[in-house]
């Protein structure tokens, strides 16, 4: 679906998208006294709108600035008088990204917000999102969750964690218990609160799934790796676009970004470093984080080896020493066509005459062998070609879906897995028009879950099409199932059984959803004997 048929839908349609675009703004509401809900840390006060009950911004975490800066989170203080818990508050520290995204600047940032239908029972389930972003960026003010919970009937509460060199940076002076990996201490004390409070909300603890997409599916499959520290806290996961066995880089590895990060700051030769780098000013950190991200790609990524994380999810999944809980998971078709994208707008060029270089700078010695299977006459564009390929496997990514079929084959020894695919390319785009076609690229599907997302807090995106909103219809009808009971079955929609094999792939696209041989698809069999390494089972 082109960039062009969306915008002449949106013409037959301007009066109802400007309602719906209407409906989608943030609710500037004012506090309910008769909403207010006891917490362990004192009482919050919410609002009501459109069937749902919401809480906003409550704290499940004290500040992280100052001497707070690298030490494992604590729980707030508490207070006495009503919280307001009607607005939206911030994101943690990052700056804007692909000219796409919202900055921060505060580090009191570790607050949830919740969403409640209005005719639900006491005890419903709880599906609790962690949203994504690349590690640096994301917050979770930019999901309406009113609609995810208005749909599923779940009660959905939505997290904040650090980011960025506060959350995934490893450095000599730091605590070795959670050294790399702060942020999923974090997002494991948000689900310690949700265990403590989410009764009073009228959600059951014993019935939580965790979910997310990009950073925040990864951050799925790295609690489920850490059995010792994250058993209780969840009983299902939701992977939207990460591959669980994605390699992750160790701690000792890490450390060399952080003291690299240390000199830019003038840090390194202090005789505190530590102290140093928590009186530094956050624009000045921001500045270098954002400098040495361009440099190297994974400085501010999750590391191994710490109680925190004290394993990869490759080896948790072969160990068995990883949660089992069953597990649905999948990604986009066209994953990695979105960053091609992303970089032909910053104005790089794709062409036949310089397509095997653009291969060889991401499969070196193996570019031939790709370019010979992915032939530049199979595709519309040297781009739509070079994007494909990277979407079935690219070896420095995360988000292929060879990566993701990996993960499922390994996981499905251990636990139920529920195996998808978005394939939808009549979703709204996420990017202006590159040029050649997007398809269903990373995070399309998320407008499906979220209307009018953006990346932004103003939920004004465009419209989904008539037959993709009959999809997200069933997807939600499929999520919601799910995270209730742990298996993806809704009568009337098309039966969805347990992963198997490689061949037996609920496929999400229009005009109805099937299940299809995606292994084939995606060339995996052909993967699999370039890079053995990274997808032998």
């Amino acid at each position: 679906m082109s960039v062009d048929r969306h915008r002449s839908a949106a013409r037959h349609c301007r009066a109802a998208c400007f309602l719906s675009a209407l409906l989608a703004l943030p609710v500037l509401a004012a506090a309910d006294p008769t909403l207010t809900v006891q917490t362990q840390s004192g009482p919050v006060r919410g609002f009501s709108a459109k069937g749902v009950r919401e809480f906003r911004a409550i704290p499940y975490a004290a500040s992280t600035a100052g001497d707070k800066r690298w030490t494992a989170p604590l729980p707030p203080a508490a207070w006495t008088a009503a919280r307001d818990a009607t607005q939206y508050r911030h994101g943690c520290p990052q700056v804007v990204r692909f000219d796409a995204t919202e900055a921060s600047d505060n580090e009191d940032c570790l607050h949830l917000n919740i969403a409640v239908p209005e005719s639900a029972p006491a005890n419903t389930p709880v599906l609790v999102w962690i949203h994504g972003g690349a590690w640096v960026g994301g917050s979770n003010d930019i999901y309406p969750i009113d609609h995810l919970a208005r749909e599923t009937g779940l009660v959905v509460v939505a997290i904040n964690y650090r980011l960025g060199a506060f959350g995934f940076m490893p450095h000599p002076a730091f605590d070795a218990d959670t050294n790399g990996a702060l942020a999923l201490e974090d997002q494991r004390l948000a689900l310690r609160w949700v265990q403590q409070n989410i009764a009073a909300f009228g959600g059951d603890p014993g019935v939580v799934t965790i979910a997310g997409e990009s950073a925040g599916a990864a951050s799925v499959c790295l609690q489920l790796a850490n059995p010792e520290r994250a058993a209780g806290l969840f009983h299902r996961g939701i992977v939207q676009s990460a591959g669980c066995t994605t390699p992750l880089r160790t701690v000792e590895e890490g450390k060399a970004a952080g003291l690299e990060f240390a000199r830019e700051l003038g840090c390194a030769s202090a005789p505190d470093p530590l102290d140093c780098l928590r009186k530094a000013p956050l624009a000045r950190i921001l500045e270098v984080q954002t400098a040495l991200a361009a440099r190297l790609p994974r400085a501010f990524s999750p590391s191994t080896g710490s109680a925190a994380l004290p394993r990869d999810g490759t080896t948790a999944l072969r160990s068995g020493k990883v949660l089992r809980v069953p597990l649905l998971n999948g990604g986009t078709r066209d994953e990695m066509r979105l960053y091609v994208g992303y970089e032909v707008a910053a104005g790089a060029t794709v062409t036949p005459q310089n397509y095997l270089a653009a291969l060889a700078a991401r499969y070196g010695d193996h570019a031939a062998a790709v370019a010979g299977h992915y032939p530049l006459s199979a595709y519309s564009s040297a781009p739509t070609a070079l994007g494909t390929a990277m979407s079935d496997f690219l070896p420095a990514a995360g988000i292929t879906n060879c990566q993701f079929l990996h993960s499922a084959r390994l996981a499905s020894r251990l636990m139920p897995v529920y195996q998808y695919e978005f394939a939808d390319r009549a979703a709204p785009p996420v990017m202006p028009d590159p040029g050649f076609e997007l398809g269903a690229v990373h995070s399309a599907e998320l407008t499906y879950f979220f209307p009018g997302f953006t990346n932004k807090r103003v939920f004004d995106g465009p419209a989904l099409l008539p037959a993709s909103q009959t999809l997200a219809t069933q997807m939600l009808a499929w999520w919601g199932a799910f995270a209730r009971t742990g298996a993806p079955a809704v009568p009337g929609l098309p039966a969805w059984e347990r992963f198997r094999a490689e061949d037996a792939v609920m496929r999400l696209d229009v005009p109805a959803p099937q299940v299809y041989d995606a292994g084939r698809e995606h060339q995996c069999a052909f993967w699999r004997q370039l890079y053995p390494g990274a997808l032998a089972d």
